[in-house]
């Protein structure tokens, strides 16, 4: 199940919170207005965008959107619950055998989880399983990435066109150094548009990439959770046997969740192989 991030929004709102507030406090609300340049906008976000067109496809950028909205979302599946559901699969397929877990399947929300359970059932064997839920991981891997260049390209190419910006803003004042009313103007495009493509770079575009290689390696943690506990609940492992393996995976905190839902039935005193 997914959720909204709010660490993303809040941290970006942070961030321009304390440029304005920094540039308020030295410059007042009529210098605060001399930070803000049409000319300096137009070229950061106009290069920047065709900048895109030229890298990517059509098919890519349509996928700008999605990428974008995937960094203010996160997966609420905690490791314990993960844990504890493999154990209850492990104790049902011991008990009733692997094929009455296809009941199982339906209080089950994770796709990946009901494929391994599938190929389980099915009666593959424990390393084509393996096979074939590892390529999965690596198309998904491959998947998230192409989307997330996309993001990494805006943090590469907004510091760029934000100097491109300054060069521009440099020539004009060049070539009209004897009219000095024309030099203040000339000289804010120069400076503001490397301001803007630098601040778009570190504050949003370089963060979000970031923020979205986490989230990809998280998943395929997960995922390699999974494909442990798949293989284990399918070689009949005893449900105490699978927890400690699988708990394994988990930091102190989330171990001692675990231990502190699990069925009394398997106590650790109680811990042997059936």
């Amino acid at each position: 199940m997914r959720k909204r991030d709010l660490l993303t929004p809040i941290g970006i709102t942070i961030g321009f919170i304390m440029i304005m507030l920094a540039i308020l406090s030295n410059a007042g609300t009529e210098g605060f207005v001399s930070f803000l340049d049409v000319a300096s906008i137009l070229i950061v976000i106009g290069g920047v965008a065709g900048s895109l067109l030229i890298n990517f496809n059509l098919e890519q950028i349509k996928l700008t959107g999605r990428v974008l909205k995937e960094s203010f979302n996160q997966n609420e599946r905690k490791l314990p619950e993960l844990i504890d559901l493999f154990i209850r699969l492990s104790e049902r397929a011991r008990r009733e055998g692997i094929l009455a877990l296809e009941n199982e399947l339906e209080e089950v929300d994770e796709p990946f989880i009901q494929k391994g359970i599938l190929l389980a059932i099915d009666g593959v064997e424990p390393e084509v399983i393996h096979d074939i839920m590892d390529a999965e991981i690596i198309a998904m891997e491959e998947r998230h990435y192409r989307g997330r260049m996309i993001i990494q390209k805006c943090g590469e190419y907004a510091p760029a066109w934000g100097m491109i910006g300054t060069l521009i803003g440099l020539v004009l004042m060049l070539n009209n150094l004897q009219d000095p009313a024309t030099l203040g103007p000339s000289m804010a495009v120069a400076l503001l548009t490397t301001l803007y493509g630098t601040v778009l770079a570190n504050l949003v575009f370089i963060p979000m990439a970031s923020k979205l290689e986490n989230k990809t390696e998280e998943e395929i943690f997960i995922k390699q959770i999974i494909i442990e506990g798949v293989i284990g609940v399918q070689s009949g492992q005893n449900p105490r046997i699978l927890e400690e393996k699988l708990g394994a995976f988990l930091a102190e905190e989330d171990m001692r969740e675990l231990d502190n839902e699990a069925d009394p039935r398997f106590a650790r005193e109680d811990f042997h192989e059936a």
